[in-house]
């Protein structure tokens, strides 16, 4: 799946991507996403092992980025987040995130994620379930001119 257009809108409007260090990845299969993250003192718990509620907002964020992907003009919300943790990564370790989606509704998406450390070895399998909306803040992937003066239907 391409999300390079989607790579500068989550840098620039997302807070928590951004502070867990969450890199997002195209690949080439169109109904799945990855994303990579570096194990550190911002996304582990006090005794040096990643956090699972880390490792959930990766998998949450990553099957979001997956359904604005595919559904660029809509909203894509999270209702539902369930994971196992089978094994932990340090500090020091990255992990990777590997989205696929298991059903596209017009309004709920299903993901499957895993999550794996350097050796390929699974840390944690996350579900999760997407709404999907109109209305409200929908993402612009397109470059916006800020000096420019809106239109009559902009306003």
């Amino acid at each position: 799946m391409d999300i390079e257009k989607l790579k500068a809108f989550r840098l620039e409007n997302d807070g928590l991507s951004r502070t867990l260090g969450i890199e997002f990845l195209s690949t080439p299969e169109p109904d799945t996403v990855a994303a990579r993250m570096k194990v550190n003192e911002t996304n582990s718990q006090p005794f040096g092992f990643l956090s699972g509620g880390a490792s959930l907002a990766m998998a949450e964020n990553l099957a979001g980025v997956g359904s604005l992907a595919l559904c660029p003009d809509k909203i894509c919300v999270g209702i539902n987040v369930s994971g196992n943790h089978v094994k932990s990564a340090l500090e020091g370790d990255t992990v990777t995130a590997l989205a696929h989606l298991i059903y596209k509704g017009r309004t709920l998406h299903n993901w499957r994620i895993d999550i794996t450390n350097h050796d390929g070895r699974l840390i944690s399998t996350v579900m999760v379930t997407n709404y999907i909306m109109s209305g409200g803040k929908a993402v612009k992937t397109e470059p916006v001119d800020n000096n420019r003066k809106p239109t009559n239907e902009q306003k």
